[in-house]
């Protein structure tokens, strides 16, 4: 599948949600540096549902068990901050787009996205938190320093607000070539990357997409994913199981991917060796900022000052828990820090470079 025009078509028809002209249904007509209506002081407190939304960055079945009693501990957690919360109902997005689309039209109250989504939907959308991962022991900008079982991906005890994206080439005939090369210190070529066969992810994912444009652009004088060959758009397990099956030669997935995989790898997938040395990174991006918690502007009693520090301080509260732990842990995050819009210039700019 060739995806030089609907990358294009993506991102335009994003860009024209996030940047509408339509107007919030908050009752604050006062705006930021940016155009962005301000949220009113005050809504109301009883509120009769709330919608969640996650997105697809794990297989669905999982998010959905892990997360099956968020609403119960987040309405406790509401109720001792004044709120009566009637329902809390808890979906996930058929693709990154869809959960930004929905904030934007309101029909979703909150969302977990990636911060490359949020930057396109942020003019009807506002982030409230940025989660914090567990950083590695590993944060090499050199592509094999991450490569073989001596150099597994361990996790450290430190907090961080960033990951990185990585470029990993599999264990097909080609992408063998490609590893062995950036193994042995040279450098790839355009022409080398050209010809192999890569899987992306959404056009709005940081690490699947953005961020690998964006290490591509740096190396070869502006050329992006867009650009190349034979590309595909796959979801990260699909992405990996296509490059175990030795029919994708390169995929693009956060730094903690092989993590996730590491089991499938052999048992499911039927490959011999361990993932470590059979998936090799020949690319490192830029680091990524974290994922988002993002509320919709379309609804008062969501996007006020009052509702957003309660919800701000419930999931922190939450996440500091044992069963909170256990509920964001399905996306690796530690925690959530208080954010503003601001913290994802840097988003904004990357999309800026892959339109280009």
């Amino acid at each position: 599948m060739n995806i030089k025009k609907i990358s294009v078509s993506l991102l335009t028809a994003a860009l024209l949600v996030g940047c509408g002209s339509g107007k919030s249904s908050a009752t604050n007509t006062k705006k930021d540096a940016n155009g962005r209506v301000l949220p009113a002081d005050t809504g109301k407190k009883d509120i009769d549902s709330l919608k969640f939304q996650f997105v697809p960055s794990r297989p669905t079945d999982q998010i959905i068990k892990a997360t099956s009693n968020l609403g119960n501990l987040f309405k406790a957690k509401m109720k001792e901050k004044g709120y009566n919360i009637g329902k809390v109902d808890i979906s996930v997005s058929d693709s990154y787009e869809a959960a930004g689309e929905a904030l934007s039209a309101g029909s979703v109250d909150v969302a977990w996205l990636p911060g490359g989504t949020y930057a396109l939907y942020s003019n009807d959308s506002d982030v409230v938190l940025t989660a914090t991962r567990h950083g590695f022991k590993n944060d090499s900008t050199n592509p094999k320093d991450w490569n073989g079982d001596a150099n597994k991906t361990q996790n450290s005890d430190k907090p961080v607000t960033y990951y990185k994206g990585l470029i990993y080439a599999g264990p097909s005939a080609y992408g063998r070539k490609l590893a062995a090369k950036v193994n042995a210190g040279e450098k790839l070529t355009w022409e080398d990357l050209d010809k192999a066969k890569w899987a992306v992810r959404d056009v709005t994912s940081s690490a699947g997409y953005i961020y690998p444009t964006m290490w591509l652009q740096e190396q070869f004088k502006g050329k992006g994913i867009k650009d190349l060959s034979k590309v595909t758009t796959l979801n990260y397990a699909a992405e990996f199981q296509q490059a175990a099956a030795e029919q994708i030669d390169v995929i693009v997935c956060y730094a903690d991917g092989r993590q996730d995989y590491e089991k499938q790898w052999q048992k499911e997938w039927g490959r011999k060796d361990s993932i470590w040395n059979e998936l090799n990174v020949i690319g490192v991006t830029q680091n990524v900022y974290n994922d988002t918690v993002t509320v919709t502007m379309k609804k008062p009693e969501i996007y006020n000052k009052e509702f957003m520090t309660a919800f701000q301080d419930s999931i922190i509260e939450i996440s500091k828990t044992e069963e909170g732990k256990k509920i964001f842990g399905i996306y690796k995050h530690s925690g959530y820090a208080k954010a503003s819009d601001k913290d994802y210039d840097g988003a904004r700019q990357a999309l800026k470079a892959v339109q280009k």
